[in-house]
Formats: structure tokens, C-alpha cells, sequence
């Protein structure tokens, strides 16, 4: 059976009007279509954009949304990771007022995965060859159902970001971030650690000894990365060169691992997935810096499918002359069953 992707088609240069209108548009006609039933409480994943970034979906895009919602008697919230770089996205009382900055400040802001990035619900994962569990930040393992509202654009190492990379990268508590980037366990470095010995609380695996000796056993470790984010000392490093050499060239590799992060995120919610393609660049909207649409806006599309939205988006835009690499990202998502490349494309 073929998925379906609803599509709300946009002027070349659409306002943020248009693209509101458009969003809460599809989701009507999903809704309707669907039969789908909204639980009564409903984190919206977004981004709030770096700062510097100036073509991040902004705040009232999601007025309408947020209407319809509350129209249903649904209790939203936005909701964000901690990133795994510096900068005021690394830990929550930073990022929130980052977002707040930004204009979202309607509905409250939550960061999924704690202060620090150390909250986390493990997923197993058996039909994965990297990962057998995935760390999935706390708030957005728990939510039965979360709205995933992405901008879909190109990215330096997945090839282009939409619904799927929101569902890896974007739901990943820090230790997640820090395995698909990384691929490394970490490691003590003795010399820093003032024996508080925080990190013990964190670590579910018991592979950490803080004693005369300070270590962690990488046989052990299932590298969730939360004794990484909670050290004040920072005294726990996630960086090898083995490790930075994996993130730069492996890039086939690493968006198999994405893929892997967002079917523990998609499997048994009932999601809503919408991706915007506007203001389409190049770069990511986590790079703080401005950066130019590459073609011109092309609509909104959403489904309940985020292999079927994310390859219509990557159609789309080819068509209109960006072809972004990292295609083949599709066909492992399909293989591991997160959803299908085959579907139908209602517009509206």
C-alpha cells in the first residue's frame, strides 16, 4: 500500500503568511483523510535556529498549527535537543533563552533531554548493523505522539536534512549526537577528573570506576554519553582522531546511522510529519551564519510516512534544480522499515 504526502505548493518567494496558511492547510486534510486520533498532549519537534542563522522556520509559522491544535483540545509545547558542539545550544537554560530570542515563546519551550543532554530513553534497535540501541532524548521518548515540523535543506555531511534527519539527529539525546557523529566511547582523562563523581549517578551500564584509579570499561560502555554531559570538570572527552576521521569521510556511514536513530524515534508513535521547503540552502540551519535560498520555495508537504515526505521534498527540489547528495539514506530507511519511497501526492 502506497503512503500518501499532502502538498500545499508556494509562490517563488512565499511569505511567512503563505507558509503558515499552508502548513496548518495540509495537516487539516491529513487529519481528515487520516482519521488519525491526537493525543492530548503533543510536543512540537522544531528548531529554533543558531544564532546568526537567519532561514530557520520562524516562530509564526507555526501560529495556525498551534490553532488547530488547541481548537482540539490538544496541550502543546515546543520541544528541542542539546547539541553536541559548544555555543548556547549545548545545554537547556542557554538554549532556552536562545529560543525565546528568536520569538518562541507562544507555547512553553522544553529541552528533551535535560539540563545537560544526559536524559534518555534507550530503543533497541536489532534490524540496525551500527547500533543495537539508541539513546532518544527523555521528554520525546515518553510523548506518544510528537508533531515533527522540519526545514527541509541541504547538510555538509547527510547529504539534505528533513523529517528523517530530525528523527535521528534532532531526537538523539547528546550521546546519541555523539554516536552517529563519533562512533567512539568516552574516555576519563584522570588528570581532570575532581572525583565528585556525578558521572556515576548517570551511567545505567556501570562501567564507570571512580576511585585511586579513574576509568571507564569500553566493554561496558553503551556510549549514551550522559556521563559526557553531565562532568562539570569536563573532564570526560568524546574526541579521537579516529573519530573526527569517521565524521569526515565516512558520510555513507554516518547517514546509515541516521537512519538507524530515526527508526527508534518513529517506532511505536503515531507521528505527524511536516516539512517546509522554503528558503532551501545549502547549509544547515545549525550553521550561524546567513546563507541564500539555492532554488526557489516549493511548499509544504506532510505526511504520516517520513521516508514518503522526505523523498518528495528530494524530488521536488531536484526538480527544481537542486539535487542534494545523500539519496541513497531513502533506500536504507525503507530497508529498515521506517516507511516507503512509494506513495501518492495529494495537492491541495
Amino acid at each position: 500500500m502506497k503512503s500518501t504526502v499532502y502538498f500545499c505548493p508556494l509562490p517563488p518567494k512565499s511569505s511567512n503568511a503563505e507558509r503558515s496558511a499552508a502548513g496548518r492547510k495540509v495537516v487539516e486534510r491529513l487529519l481528515n483523510d487520516s482519521g488519525m486520533m491526537l493525543e492530548s498532549d503533543i510536543p512540537l519537534k522544531v528548531h529554533f535556529g543558531e544564532r546568526g542563522n537567519r532561514t530557520y522556520l520562524k516562530p509564526e509559522i507555526y501560529d495556525p498549527l498551534i490553532d488547530l491544535l488547541e481548537s482540539r483540545n490538544v496541550n502543546c509545547c515546543f520541544s528541542e535537543t542539546s547539541v553536541l558542539y559548544g555555543g548556547e545550544r549545548f545545554s537547556a537554560e542557554k538554549h532556552k533563552k536562545l529560543a525565546l530570542s528568536h520569538g518562541f515563546s507562544r507555547i512553553p519551550v522544553e529541552i528533551a533531554d535535560g539540563a545537560n543532554g544526559e536524559l534518555a530513553g534507550l530503543v533497541d534497535i536489532p534490524e540496525g548493523k551500527h547500533f543495537s540501541t539508541a539513546a532518544i532524548a527523555e521528554k520525546l521518548f515518553n510523548a506518544k505522539q510528537v508533531i515533527v515540523v522540519s526545514h527541509f535543506k541541504g547538510h555538509f555531511l547527510a547529504g539534505f536534512g528533513g523529517a528523517l534527519k530530525q528523527l535521528s539527529m534532532g531526537f538523539a539525546a547528546k550521546g546519541g549526537k555523539m554516536a552517529m557523529h563519533l562512533s567512539v566511547t568516552p574516555k576519563i582523562r584522570s588528570w581532570k577528573c575532581k572525583r565528585c563523581k556525578l558521572c556515576l549517578t548517570r551511567c545505567n551500564a556501570e562501567a564507570i570506576t571512580i576511585g585511586e584509579k579513574v576509568m571507564i570499561d569500553q566493554e561496558k560502555c553503551v556510549g549514551c554519553g550522559a556521563c559526557f554531559s553531565i562532568c562539570p570538570s569536563r573532564a570526560i572527552s568524546v574526541f579521537s582522531f579516529a573519530g573526527l576521521k569517521n565524521m569526515l569521510f565516512g558520510k555513507q556511514l554516518f547517514r546509515e546511522k541516521l537512519m538507524e536513530y530515526a527508526l527508534a524515534s518513529h517506532r511505536g508513535k503515531n507521528n505527524i510529519y511536516i516539512n517546509f521547503a522554503v528558503d532551501v540552502t545549502c547549509g544547515c540551519d545549525c550553521e550561524p551564519r546567513r546563507m541564500s535560498p539555492c532554488i526557489p520555495d516549493i511548499g509544504v508537504f506532510a505526511s504520516l510516512d517520513p521516508v514518503a515526505v522526505d523523498h518528495a521534498c528530494y524530488t521536488a527540489a531536484a526538480k527544481s534544480g537542486k539535487k542534494f547528495k545523500g539519496f541513497e539514506q531513502l533506500g536504507y530507511a525503507e530497508k529498515l522499515g521506517i516507511g516507503s519511497c512509494s506513495y501518492t501526492v495529494e495537492e491541495i
